[in-house]
C-alpha cells in the first residue's frame, strides 16, 4: 500500500505543474494580443503578425486546454481528499473557462472603439491643435473637416458626415 502511495504522489504533483501551465497558457493565449496591440503604443511588424496569429488560434488552442484541464481537474479531484484541493482546482478551472470566452470575443473592437459623436471646432477656437500636430483632411461637397491623429489614438476610427455624406476616417 505505501508502494501505491508513493507511485500516486509524483504523478499527481506532475498532473499539478501540468494543470497550471495549461491554465497560464491558456491566459497567455488571450491576454498576448492585448498586450502587443495596445492603442498609444506602436506596434512592429512582428508584433502585428503574431497577435494576429494567436489571435486566429486562441479558439482552437483554448477550447482544447479547457477539455485537457477539465480531464485533469477531474482526474485530480477523484484522488484529493481534502477540500482545500478541491476548491483550488475548482478556482483553477475558471481562468481558463474565461480564456475560451475571450477567445471568441473582438477585443480589438472594444480596444479601438470608434468615435461616432465627433463635435466641430472653427480652426480659431481648436487651441488644442498644435502647428506640428498631424490631422487627417477630409474635404467633400466644400466642407473641409479635420481630426487630429493625436485625439484619434485611442479611437483610430471616427465615423462622421463631411458635405452631407456619411464616412469614416481611419488611419
Amino acid at each position: 500500500m505505501t508502494k501505491n502511495l508513493r507511485q500516486k504522489g509524483p504523478s499527481r504533483r506532475l498532473g499539478w505543474l501540468v494543470l497550471l501551465i495549461i491554465v497560464l497558457a491558456a491566459l497567455a493565449i488571450v491576454a498576448a494580443p492585448v498586450w502587443i496591440i495596445q492603442p498609444f503604443k506602436p506596434q512592429t511588424d512582428r508584433g502585428l503578425a503574431v497577435s494576429y496569429a494567436l489571435r486566429r488560434w486562441s479558439p482552437l488552442l483554448t477550447i482544447s486546454a479547457l477539455v485537457i484541464s477539465s480531464g485533469l481537474v477531474f482526474w485530480l479531484w477523484s484522488g484529493s481528499r481534502r477540500w482545500i484541493a478541491r476548491i483550488l482546482l475548482a478556482i483553477l478551472l475558471l481562468p481558463v473557462l474565461a480564456a475560451v470566452w475571450f477567445a471568441r470575443q473582438n477585443h480589438f473592437e472594444w480596444m479601438f472603439n470608434p468615435l461616432t459623436n465627433s463635435a466641430y471646432a472653427k480652426a480659431s477656437d481648436a487651441s488644442f491643435v498644435g502647428e506640428q500636430d498631424m490631422v487627417l483632411a477630409v474635404e467633400n461637397n466644400g466642407e473641409a473637416v479635420a481630426y487630429p491623429v493625436r485625439l484619434m489614438a485611442y479611437h483610430h476610427v471616427v465615423g462622421d458626415t463631411v458635405g452631407g455624406t456619411p464616412i469614416v476616417a481611419t488611419y
